[in-house]
């Protein structure tokens, strides 16, 4: 069992996953296009399925011209508190393969793979000191209409990332939700031989 950041496994894995989590209170402070690159590059090099590489990331640093745009996408709620991020991201995927021969193959893993570097970005992030905040809330179709995604293309997900604030910062009913959530247990997701779960 490990025991860290308020929250204890079943098993000894590394401290390193109980400490990421996904906070909402964010210090509000610039980040660099270095840094952001750096913590990007870490996504580009998830495993993919036959190194297809489906990812595309679409990223937007505070105090800039693309950071407005961005913030727009995200469903309300969420713009509430990632208005204070210093970087925004949308993931988006390919859904198709090319075979050798230029057609269009369904590519099965695209969602799978690009779940992949999302969990890599958010690991350099806390590398770096910072934290990674993933979100489904968001209006997929003015996502593809502002950021100009094509067809064959499925925008996944959003994550803002920024260094963490007190709670305080935060709207006040946002406050109780600022902690590390625990887990079901394993016995719940996991299954020997075949699935046994609800």
């Amino acid at each position: 069992m490990t025991e860290s950041n308020h929250r204890h496994s079943e098993h000894p894995i590394d401290a390193f996953f109980l400490d990421r989590w996904s906070p909402r209170a964010f210090t509000g402070e610039a980040m660099d296009r270095e840094t952001m690159l750096t913590i990007l590059d870490a996504g580009h090099w998830a495993p993919s399925s036959g190194n297809n590489q489906p990812w595309r990331f679409i990223y937007a640093l505070r105090e800039t011209e693309s950071f407005a745009p961005l913030l727009d996408i995200l469903a309300p709620g969420n713009r509430r508190w990632a208005q204070n991020a210093s970087a925004l991201i949308i993931f988006v995927s390919r859904t198709y393969r090319l075979s050798k021969d230029g057609e269009r193959k369904p590519a099965y893993t695209h969602s799978f793979d690009t779940g992949s570097s999302w969990f890599s970005i958010a690991c350099q992030a806390m590398k770096l000191g910072y934290h990674a905040h993933g979100m489904e809330g968001m209006d997929r179709d003015k996502a593809i209409e502002v950021l100009g995604i094509p067809e064959g293309y499925r925008v996944e997900a959003a994550a803002a990332i920024g260094k963490i604030a007190p709670k305080e910062t935060l709207p006040e009913d946002l406050r109780d939700r600022e902690v590390q959530s625990q887990r079901k247990p394993l016995s719940e997701v996991v299954f020997e031989g075949r699935f046994a779960g609800e």
